[in-house]
């Protein structure tokens, strides 16, 4: 006889913004809710929804103010409490709240970023700092509440790194805590150049030439600005196409003009879907200062092609990653020397793209979503099984 089916479970999930051009873990909420609704029903919790799922419920928490974020924030963490706080089996939260069985975190915790390294004084002034100041003051506690043990409570990490951090910034919450990564939807490869072909010209893109490609919100904290100083040292047939929040392209466009590159730099802005990206680029570059994770990484590899990226004292994905095998590590991605090395290698080394795109979608091949939705789930029925 086979095993009986695992029960239906009425999910809740927590997300401010349910749109994929919000960044990775928008990406990451999205895809697990996708293949959780295949086999539980699933509930959404949002203030900006662009998404469309079979089988998904939408509501929309009210905006009474977008700004200040603080206070919207707390805002968020009630209203989404009043309307979760009964009829669901589990409550997922990707966002600082202090309700949800299973909190996904996706970013360093705000404890961590204030008081980590500092002693003495200088701690006693960042105290005083967060208590004179409503906005860390909300941010710090929220974070209190949602890592404190609780019946049936799972902290869900997206690298090891970040687990280490979660530990040494809130010790308690070291027994409850999972890595679960982002995962990856395995695309099937394109036929010939054509494909790539195409896709620059529906992106406006060179025809010729090596197209380098950036992908991420804040341009400043992926590394934009470094990368545009390497590539005013690279060859001219070399141009770079940038992915990411609008808002912030006049100021790296004026960047970009200062180092001559104005018609070497591409600013595509948010994209519903990066795939046509992926396609008509050569490379990803991702010189981050500070990801948990960096899902555009896995997503680059499964697309097949070459990365750059900064090592694992900057990125998540990095400790994953082999050296010179399915990717080249940046250590120092803050300086032009480095990241200049392995971009002008990528760049001038066609046999080396080849081989580290190929070993690239190897390694993507074993981060599919539906084996990771398969783990965030055997959480679900471990959270309900200890609560009752």
């Amino acid at each position: 006889m086979s095993p009986p089916a695992p029960p239906r479970l009425r999910i809740a999930v927590l997300n401010r913004v349910f749109d994929s051009t919000g960044g990775g873990a928008e990406r990451y909420s999205i895809a697990l809710v996708e293949q959780l609704a295949q086999r539980h029903e699933v509930h959404v919790f949002a203030q900006q929804i662009h998404h469309q799922a079979p089988g998904v419920s939408y509501h929309r928490v009210a905006m009474p103010l977008r700004k200040p974020r603080w206070l919207n924030q707390l805002w968020y963490a009630f209203a989404s409490w009043k309307a979760t706080r009964r009829g669901f089996d589990i409550v997922h939260s990707h966002e600082n709240t202090w309700h949800g069985q299973i909190q996904t975190v996706h970013v360093v915790p705000v404890r961590h970023n204030l008081f980590q390294g500092r002693t003495g004084l200088r701690r006693v002034l960042r105290w005083l700092k967060v208590l004179t100041s409503p906005r860390l003051l909300t941010y710090f506690c929220l974070e209190r509440l949602r890592f404190r043990p609780a019946p049936g409570r799972r902290v869900v990490v997206t690298s090891e790194s970040l687990a280490d951090t979660m530990a040494a910034t809130y010790p308690d919450s070291q027994g409850m805590t999972s890595v679960i990564t982002p995962g990856v939807h395995l695309p099937a490869l394109p036929g010939g150049a054509g494909s790539k072909a195409q896709a620059r010209q529906a992106l406006g893109l060179p025809a010729g030439g090596l197209c380098l490609l950036f992908v991420g919100n804040d341009y400043r904290k992926k590394g934009l600005p470094t990368l545009l100083q390497v590539l005013a040292e690279l060859s001219g047939h070399v141009v770079l196409a940038v992915v990411g929040n609008p808002a912030q392209i006049p100021e790296f466009q004026r960047q970009a003009e200062s180092l001559g590159l104005a018609s070497r730099v591409f600013f595509l802005g948010a994209l519903q879907d990066v795939s046509p990206a992926y396609w008509a680029a050569d490379a990803l570059v991702h010189p981050t200062l500070e990801d948990t994770f960096a899902m555009v990484v896995l997503e680059a590899m499964a697309h097949g092609l070459p990365v750059v990226v900064s090592s694992p004292a900057f990125c998540g994905i990095s400790a994953l990653l082999n050296h010179g095998v399915n990717a080249l590590l940046v250590d120092q991605p803050r300086g032009t020397h480095a990241l200049g090395e392995a971009v002008g290698r990528v760049c001038g080394e066609e046999d080396l793209r080849r081989q580290l795109g190929a070993q690239a979608r190897l390694f993507a091949q074993g981060y599919g979503w539906e084996d990771i939705a398969r783990q965030q789930e055997a959480l679900y029925f471990a959270s309900v099984a200890s609560s009752r």
